[in-house]
């Protein structure tokens, strides 16, 4: 699938831009693997893929502790897309593969 693989993430948050490297591998519909960060790496939850478009969520712990859920679509080496940020609302993340 598109989304195969490793990807350096941004992404855009009340504190500023925040980076992660997200590494994951989809079968049929289902999406697994890793983000890391500056907290270190989470497995992914809940992760989707349908053709080009992806969704998987990570929970962490700083500044509090809360789920981000992220939603994205593939074109070519770039992914981006919509997070929802906890509490913090809604923005967005992009990505290149790496």
């Amino acid at each position: 699938m598109a989304i195969d693989g490793k990807w350096n993430l941004t992404v855009n948050t009340p504190m500023g831009a925040q980076s992660s490297t997200l590494e994951v591998t989809s079968s049929g519909s289902s999406l697994t693997g890793t983000q890391a960060g500056a907290q270190g790496a989470q497995a992914i939850a809940d992760g989707t893929v349908n053709g080009d478009e992806a969704s998987w969520s990570i929970d962490i712990t700083s500044p509090m502790p809360m789920t981000l859920t992220f939603k994205g679509k593939v074109s070519g080496d770039t992914l981006s897309g919509a997070v929802t940020l906890g509490p913090f609302g809604d923005s967005t993340f992009q990505g290149e593969r790496a």
